[in-house]
């Protein structure tokens, strides 16, 4: 999936994730890691991306309901 709605980023504090924006109306959660990658998580509620920026380790809230959890795209 292609977009070309440009999501407002937000850097996070965590060892391997730097940045994680929302597009509330697509339900689109695009992750920027730190070693390069950039992914965007289909179909993410909102209180998910919510939870993510709000929790202690967000690299453990990731990989416990985001990775295997959503589809996704990478998009770069």
């Amino acid at each position: 999936m292609k977009t070309t709605t440009e999501i407002e980023m937000k850097a996070i504090k965590s060892r391997d994730i730097a940045l994680v924006g929302y597009d509330a109306g697509a339900e689109i959660l695009e992750v920027v890691f730190r070693a390069g990658g950039v992914y965007r998580y289909q179909n993410v509620p909102e209180y998910v991306y919510q939870e993510l920026i709000s929790a202690s380790s967000p690299g453990t809230y990731f990989q416990h309901y985001v990775k295997n959890t959503f589809s996704y795209v990478k998009v770069r």
